[in-house]
């Protein structure tokens, strides 16, 4: 008899187990719903992957403290994946087995998306708001992938219109990282100056998350061009302008927006003075804006200490798409309904920020503007 009950005990507490485990299935139960975050969080491009995370969980936070979506709290769980694509695709892989989040969000880098990308697609897995402009990730068949920011084809057109049809630059050199971010944009780059009639008057590269950038410079400049357009993490390319100070070579130095301009700013110091560094979400620091408002409020709200900057706020226009999403799902959430709710998004506004997804169109925004570094850190439009 005893060895009867203790049986079906056991069996009970199995059953609940086996309860409480289905009810989290794909991270919703009735009380939350679980992200999925897998980004740099240590080493040379750490700040980018706290960034989107602080501005992840401000979005998140805010909408917590209104009492959830339909009475869900919302999770995100972070997993550092060193900017390395092994690892990376070994964590998210690690994510979809356990099936215990709804969606991947907040991914940065465009090596780490080309791995992990394919593995949420053929699982079905919400994939939204990662930290690239990287072209594979804009194919609009892809049903489980939503972008916020523009392609890296939009901001090295940009550079060149600036540089070449506004300022009348002759000689454009290059600095990328090797890699399949650094060949995108260096891509970019070689298409909007042959659009012109012009090459590139010299290459340099460096290895992902080394600093190792001292040859590239020398044979950069040899060339003696205008200007160093730049396609990297923020320490290499920090390391690059304060070895060419010190060497007194003082071409225009331009950035794409994957470099983290704080980051950038805060490694380079005073002698960050002119940098230019292209944007693809609004100024942080306006707060005529309705959506910078509200972020600059939900980012004090998360961290009193915190200041605002551009990767902060991608990451909180991220979280605020993920929680559009889940509102227009309904009560009844699903992955399978969530992913119904991203295919027919049509336009979301937030208040100065407009994001519109479309058949074939997986992008929300498509503006690109130039910023300025100042010698104290701060930044300016052009």
């Amino acid at each position: 008899m005893l060895m009867s009950l203790k049986i079906l005990a056991l069996s009970a507490a199995a059953l609940l187990s086996l309860a409480g485990a289905s009810s989290a299935a794909e991270g919703i139960t009735k009380e939350s719903v679980k992200f999925a975050q897998v980004a740099a969080l240590d080493g040379p491009a750490a700040a980018l992957g706290t960034g989107m995370q602080l501005g992840l969980r401000a979005a998140f936070e805010e909408a917590n403290r209104a009492g959830g979506v339909y009475g869900r709290l919302l999770t995100l769980d972070s997993v550092d994946d060193g900017y390395e694509p092994d690892r990376s695709a070994k964590e998210v892989q690690q994510i979809i087995d356990a099936d215990d989040h709804l969606g991947l969000v907040g991914a940065v880098g465009t090596p780490t998306a080309a791995v992990t990308q394919p593995l949420a697609t053929a699982s079905d897995i919400p994939y939204i708001g990662a930290f690239t402009g990287a072209g594979f990730l804009r194919d609009g068949g892809l049903g489980n992938v939503l972008n916020i920011r523009a392609s890296y084809d939009a901001e090295t057109e940009a550079w060149i219109k600036y540089l070449v049809d506004d300022k009348g630059f002759k000689k454009i050199a290059i600095l990328y990282q090797d890699d399949g971010f650094g060949r995108v944009g260096l891509d970019g780059v070689t298409k909007a100056l042959e659009r012109r009639g012009m090459t590139l008057a010299a290459t340099g590269s460096y290895t992902r998350n080394t600093v190792a950038v001292k040859s590239a410079l020398l044979d950069i400049r040899k060339a003696k061009p205008d200007t160093v357009v730049m396609v990297g993490a923020y320490k290499p390319i920090a390391e690059f302008i304060k070895l060419s100070r010190k060497l007194k070579f003082t071409p225009e130095f331009v950035n794409i927006s994957f470099v983290g301009s704080t980051a950038l700013a805060n490694e380079l110091g005073p002698e960050g003075e002119g940098v230019i560094i292209s944007q693809v979400v609004p100024f942080p620091w306006d707060a005529s804006v309705p959506v910078v408002a509200a972020y600059q409020a939900a980012l004090t709200a998360v961290d009193a200490s915190a200041n605002p900057d551009f990767i902060s706020l991608e990451g909180y226009l991220a979280g605020r798409l993920v929680i559009e999403i889940l509102n227009r799902t309904g009560e009844n959430l699903s992955r399978k309904a969530f992913l119904a709710t991203m295919l027919d998004l049509g336009t979301v506004d937030f208040g100065g920020a407009e994001m519109t997804f479309g058949p074939g169109d997986n992008q929300g925004m498509d503006s690109v503007f130039l910023t300025s570094m100042k010698a104290d850190g701060t930044f300016e439009p052009l």
